[in-house]
C-alpha cells in the first residue's frame, strides 16, 4: 500500500450476491477508521485468471475467493501456504507489488477459533470427532482437527467415494463409514460437525438420526442460515454444547483483513450483528 493509494479488497464468487463478507469487512473498516473498500465480484470460472492478474494493477491488495473458485485459485497462485496446500483449496489471496498471487486457506483457522470462542472447555484431544460431508469445508475441518490432536475422525458422506478419497489423503486418522450408518457413530463422538449444506435455507434437512448424541458432546454446524439448524436444536435438547456456524465466517475473515488493511479486527457481537444485517 502506498500513501496515496486507498487499498481495495473484495470477495470473488459465482454467484456472490448472497455473501455476508462485504457487510462484515465494511463494519470493520468503519469501526477502525481505516481507508479502504471491500467489494463483491461475480466472476465466471473462465474469467477468473484474467481478473486475478488484473486486480493488483487496479489497486487491489487481496481478495477472498469462494465457491466455485477455491481450487482454481490455488492452482493460479504463485505462492501457496502449507495449510492451503494441505487442504487443497484457497479462500484468501494476497497480491504482491509485482502482481504475484499468494494463496492461503483460513477456513480451518476460522473453524477452530469459532469452537474455542463458543466452547472454551472443549479439548480436541478428548475424543473422536464425527464429520458429515467430504467437500472443501470438510477438508479444512479435518486438517484443523488433525493439527489440533484429535485422536480419530469418523467421516461420512452421501457419496462414499469422496470420503474414501479424503481418507487416502489424510491417512489412518480418518475412518469412513457409510452415510446410512451415520446415526450409529455419533454416540461415541466428543465433537460432531456438519460441513454439508443440508439444513441450509432452501436445502433439504440433515436427516441423520441424532438420538445417540451424548450429553456434553460439542455439536457445530457450518450452516449459518438459519443460525439454529435442526442439528443444533436437537443437540441442545440432548444436553449437548452447540456452536453455530456464523462464527467460522467471522474468524476466517480476520487474517485476510489484517494483511490487507494493517489492523487485526475483533470478532465480537457488533461484528456478528453487522454480518447478519
Amino acid at each position: 500500500m502506498t500513501e496515496n493509494r486507498i487499498p481495495l479488497a473484495g470477495v470473488i464468487g459465482h454467484p456472490i450476491a448472497h455473501s455476508r463478507s462485504p457487510k462484515l469487512h465494511g463494519h470493520w473498516l468503519k469501526t477502525y477508521g481505516l481507508a479502504g473498500h471491500y467489494i463483491p465480484m461475480d466472476v465466471a470460472p473462465e474469467d477468473l485468471e484474467q481478473v486475478l492478474r488484473t486486480l493488483p494493477r487496479a489497486g487491489f491488495v487481496g481478495v477472498n475467493v469462494t465457491v466455485p473458485h477455491k481450487e482454481a485459485a490455488l492452482r493460479l497462485a504463485d505462492f501457496v501456504t502449507e495449510r492451503a496446500q494441505r487442504i487443497g483449496a484457497a479462500n484468501t489471496l494476497g497480491f504482491g507489488a509485482d502482481g504475484s498471487i499468494r494463496a492461503d486457506n483460513t477456513d480451518g483457522y476460522g473453524f477452530m477459533e469459532n469452537l474455542r470462542s463458543g466452547a472454551p472447555d472443549w479439548d480436541p484431544e478428548d475424543g473422536p470427532a464425527v464429520v458429515f460431508g467430504a467437500g472443501g469445508a470438510a477438508r479444512a475441518v479435518i486438517a484443523a482437527l488433525a493439527e489440533a490432536g484429535t485422536p480419530e475422525i469418523i467421516l461420512t458422506n452421501r457419496t462414499r467415494a469422496r470420503a474414501d478419497q479424503l481418507k487416502e489423503e489424510f491417512g489412518p486418522l480418518v475412518t469412513v463409514v457409510d452415510w446410512l450408518q451415520a446415526g450409529n457413530v455419533v454416540e461415541d463422538a466428543e465433537l460432531v460437525v456438519n460441513t454439508t449444506s443440508l439444513g441450509m435455507v432452501g436445502q433439504p434437512e440433515l436427516r441423520v438420526p441424532l438420538d445417540g448424541l451424548q450429553p456434553g458432546a460439542l455439536v457445530t454446524d457450518l450452516v449459518y442460515a438459519p443460525l439454529k439448524t435442526r442439528l443444533l436444536r436437537e443437540a441442545e435438547a440432548a444436553g449437548c454444547t452447540t456452536v453455530d456456524g456464523l462464527g467460522m465466517l467471522l474468524h476466517q475473515a480476520v487474517p485476510g483483513f489484517a494483511a490487507w488493511f494493517g489492523t487485526k479486527p475483533q470478532v465480537d457481537e457488533a461484528a456478528r450483528a453487522a454480518a447478519l444485517a
